[in-house]
């Protein structure tokens, strides 16, 4: 896996998976477990190669936590880690053209420079049950890597 590639894992449980604007693959590598909900892969092909045309079979799944994944377009957004107990782990700082997906545990953000951002998550949203908010960690706290 390369360096551009980084996994925030917490009593061996993967929180979130996060892939630097600089990461360049040859192929398609899948970065997640296959029973993950939201699969996430990195392709690289060169010029000519051909995709085969196709389309994906409706087979029901079950959800059982949202994942989200955003994507920053520009600016820097500070991430901050939970464990599922609501203690803060630890922080990083995305960048434009960086991708993360937010798997378990809990996250917080504090946008560092302007953000434009884009998010994806599994439907239908459910609303206020889709989340428990608690307090964020004190900023003389925070642990950023």
């Amino acid at each position: 896996m390369s360096q551009a590639v980084e996994r925030i894992i917490h009593n061996n449980e993967l929180l979130a998976l996060i892939i630097r604007s600089d990461l360049a693959t040859q192929g398609i590598e899948f970065y997640t477990p296959n029973e993950f909900s939201q699969q996430i892969a990195s392709m690289g092909h060169a010029k000519g190669k051909k995709i085969s045309p196709h389309m994906h079979n409706k087979v029901p799944r079950e959800v059982t936590y949202t994942n989200e994944v955003l994507i920053i377009k520009q600016g820097k957004l500070r991430v901050d880690f939970y464990d599922n107990s609501l203690i803060y782990l630890e922080s990083r700082i995305l960048s434009k053209g960086d991708i993360i997906l937010l798997a378990k545990g809990g996250h917080g953000f504090e946008v560092i420079e302007d953000v434009q951002m884009v998010e994806v998550k599994q439907g239908p949203y459910a609303g206020e049950v889709d989340r428990t908010q608690f307090l964020a960690v004190s900023s003389d706290k925070l642990i950023i890597k």
